[in-house]
């Protein structure tokens, strides 16, 4: 599997990243062709524990087309996707209250690039490092829930 922006500092430097500046992520919206979207059940802060959609930060010297190829790889097991494959969805601020490690006054804050994407074969998506299992739900059924996190929602507002 690919590296990830993490694997370059040690978790004290990147908490100090986390602590000082916004991250830069992709978040990526998939669909299947019956329209259902796919989120994961996180196992990581910030989310732990509520169903979001798959995505992960863009790395520091990463160009945006390298980071969405290697996003999709990570988190759904595609390799080689283009961002050309995908919609543009907007531009989203993400803020939660803590952050990857648990320290406490550290909150996290993301600007987000989202992506639209349709898959034709889906029978094998979703990697588990940081979801532990995957659903497929309609937006009116993600929007419907208590465990899917509002910034998930956002997108189908």
């Amino acid at each position: 599997m690919a590296a990830t922006c993490a694997d370059y500092l040690e978790a004290g430097d990147f908490l100090q990243v986390v602590k000082m500046t916004p991250l830069v992520s992709i978040d990526l919206i998939v669909s299947d062709y019956a329209g259902r979207v796919l989120v994961g059940h996180r196992r990581n802060r910030p989310a732990l524990g509520t169903w979001f959609v798959p995505g992960g930060r863009i790395c520091k010297n990463e160009r945006l087309d390298a980071a969405f190829t290697r996003i999709v790889d990570a988190e759904l097991g595609i390799s080689g996707m283009e961002r050309a494959a995908a919609r543009f969805g907007g531009l989203f601020e993400h803020l939660y209250k803590d952050n990857f490690a648990g320290a406490e006054k550290i909150t996290t804050h993301y600007v987000v690039i989202a992506y639209f994407l349709t898959l034709e074969n889906t029978a094998s998506v979703g990697r588990f490092d940081q979801h532990s299992r995957y659903i497929w739900l309609t937006p009116e059924a993600l929007l419907a829930r208590d465990d899917v996190h509002e910034n998930t929602k956002a997108y189908f507002r």
